[in-house]
């Protein structure tokens, strides 16, 4: 068995589709009408893919306890790339031990990011 995708219901398909694409540099692999005024979009080039679809429900609830992780190369150079795109960060950076730092920030429809460098 293995691990195909993680589903996140959203606002605006195009909206979110530019945040993943922009800021995390995930590719759009698949996107279509599935009927009903539903709209999925798959992005990611890995094994793993992100899901993401809207609906004519815009009711959308996101809880605070879960966060997706996405590793970074430089967190400090994100920290600039972050403020040049006016995305905010929650809180400060979090450096747990000396091999690992990371920091969150949030998508479009309020889902928890979290940005990880491995220190080598």
């Amino acid at each position: 068995m293995k691990f195909l995708w993680s589903t996140l219901n959203v606002k605006n398909l195009d909206e979110s589709i530019e945040f993943y694409s922009e800021i995390l540099n995930l590719k759009v692999t698949r996107k279509f009408e599935a009927g009903n005024g539903t709209s999925i979009a798959f992005l990611g080039d890995g094994e793993t893919q992100i899901e993401l679809i809207s609906s004519n429900n815009s009711d959308i609830s996101i809880g605070e306890d879960i966060s997706w992780g996405f590793e970074v190369d430089s967190l400090e150079d994100t920290i600039e790339f972050l403020k040049k795109k006016n995305i905010a960060i929650i809180g400060e950076p979090i450096k747990p031990n000396p091999h690992i730092q990371f920091l969150y920030i949030k998508d479009p429809n309020g889902m928890k990011i979290q940005l990880v460098e491995n220190i080598k």
